[in-house]
């Protein structure tokens, strides 16, 4: 509602983006909500906008002694394996965790998980894939590597691991990391450096770990790489490609990227998100079609908000206020208290929605951290899944189709996927966003499958470009489909289409 001469912070915020409009429902410091804060940020809600959103460019001019590594690796590698985490089934690969350093003068430093190809004789061949997750401001480790892809999930005790059969280093090596500093357990001696995050500099410092990780690990250098992520790794996925490319290094054999349930364009991506909830009944045509004849949704701005538009919006909000856009039929975490025991027929084909809690829970533990070689966390900071401490995002352009585009012209392998239950970057938007790039169709769309059923729906495109949907899936696509989520990642390391009959 009206209020004096303007509007509600949460009236704005819910013609946006539909975010935390209630905090005491919503914790913001989730994954699925950095997202949203973001966008709040950058079309100025509270104030002007200063956030640069022109054209990604990749920072050229790396001091090479930024990219040297001084200290002895085969020490520190030694001294980052880890023997075994708190309460984890036994497993017959090595897992790895600790820092590497991008900036000596700052302080700054990067923590980082690896687990080796589970096939011990196939970890010699297999590919090297670096996975990131978005926020911006959110943890590899909280997400990727223990609610997704990884080859553990935690049990409802906040204690105990269970494996994950689907777990993605059943295909490579899978390199999990935590960026920029300050999220995670990746940190920063210089507080001024949580002032100056933006994409530009976090493509920069990824870079920087990459270079400066294999020479603590040489076996990699020149093989397979492949980059993946979800989310707003959207931008930094390309962004680090981008960067790779430009400066040429032998050493990083750029293969392809796989980005799911990504930031692609910040128009397409917001539209997409409101066609979604009327086309799976959640508002009604009427306040879609509202929306759109008094709300510029096209524009950077919050100021040109008229009261229609604030009407439509808060309505919209109560339409969707009791669901998790993040999958729109997934069940809400209604008690996130730990449990004694594990809860009892867990499975990892159910994923469980107080996964969130569980996960901080563990990674609090102090035993859980000098496993796993992190700095330990003392109360009352206590380790979180997004970063607190992230004050401002100075950079990020509104659309990555030109570097996408970019990285096709020369010939890096590009997958997009998107689980089809997500509302907040929805398949809608995606396939609105492809439509931008003015791609010419390879195939049909057309059902792919896996164990007979269907696995969603494909289309591949001129150019190395292939877009699935996967079925039954949300914004966290491995979280909720793990078995088809590899199945498809497979298919991408193999460059072989998606299998077009039910008999595979």
């Amino acid at each position: 509602m009206r209020k004096g001469q303007g509007y509600s912070y949460s009236e704005i915020a819910s013609v946006l983006v539909l975010l935390c409009v209630v905090v005491s429902r919503i914790e913001c410091s989730s994954q699925v909500h950095a997202l949203s804060r973001l966008y709040l940020s950058k079309r100025g809600v509270g104030g002007s906008s200063t956030m640069d959103t022109s054209h990604f460019k990749a920072v050229k001019d790396l001091k090479p002694s930024s990219l040297r590594s001084v200290a002895n690796q085969e020490e520190l590698r030694e001294r980052d394996l880890i023997r075994r985490l708190p309460g984890q089934p036994p497993v017959s690969f090595d897992q790895y965790g600790g820092y590497v350093t991008v900036n000596e003068s700052a302080g700054r430093s990067f923590f980082y998980y690896f687990v080796e190809a589970s096939n011990s004789k196939s970890k010699d061949s297999s590919p090297l894939l670096l996975w990131l997750n978005g926020g911006p401001g959110c943890s590899s480790l909280a997400y990727g590597a223990l609610q997704e892809l990884g080859p553990f999930r935690v049990h409802s005790d906040g204690k105990t691991l269970f494996r994950n059969r689907y777990a993605w280093n059943n295909a490579a090596n899978v390199l999990f990391l935590e960026s920029p500093a300050g999220v995670g357990f990746s940190y920063t001696n210089t507080t001024s450096d949580l002032e100056k995050h933006g994409d530009r500099n976090t493509a920069a410092d990824n870079y920087i770990f990459l270079v400066k990780w294999l020479e603590r690990f040489p076996e990699y250098k020149g093989r397979d790489l492949y980059i993946a992520g979800e989310s707003y790794a959207g931008h930094y996925v390309p962004q680090l490609a981008h960067t790779i490319l430009l400066h040429h290094r032998s050493s990083l054999n750029l293969k392809g990227i796989l980005i799911g349930n990504a930031v692609i364009n910040d128009e397409t991506d917001l539209m997409g998100m409101y066609d979604f909830f009327e086309s799976h009944a959640l508002i009604s045509e009427d306040s879609l079609a509202r929306l759109k004849n008094n709300c510029d949704l096209k524009t950077e701005s919050a100021s040109v908000m008229t009261e229609e538009c604030a009407v439509v919006s808060d309505q919209i909000d109560m339409d969707t206020y009791y669901l998790d856009i993040y999958n729109i039929y997934a069940p809400l975490c209604l008690n996130s208290t730990l449990t004694h025991r594990p809860k009892r027929g867990t499975t990892i084909r159910e994923f469980d929605p107080c996964s969130d809690h569980y996960v901080q829970a563990y990674l609090n533990r102090p035993e859980v951290q000098a496993a796993l070689h992190a700095n330990a966390t003392k109360l009352p900071y206590e380790w979180q899944p997004c970063s607190s401490v992230i004050k401002k995002w100075n950079d990020s352009p509104t659309t990555v189709i030109p570097l996408i585009k970019e990285l096709m012209g020369q010939g890096v392998r590009v997958w997009v996927f998107s689980g089809d239950t997500d509302g907040r970057i929805p398949v809608t938007s995606t396939k609105y966003s492809l439509k931008k790039m003015n791609l010419t169709a390879k195939t049909a769309w057309h059902p792919w499958y896996l164990g007979g059923e269907v696995g969603g729906y494909t289309e591949e495109y001129k150019g190395k470009l292939t877009f699935a949907t996967v079925r039954g899936a949300g914004h966290q696509v491995p979280s909720f489909q793990p078995k088809r989520s590899l199945s498809l990642f497979i298919h991408f390391l193999n460059d072989t289409p998606l299998p077009d009959t039910s008999r595979y």
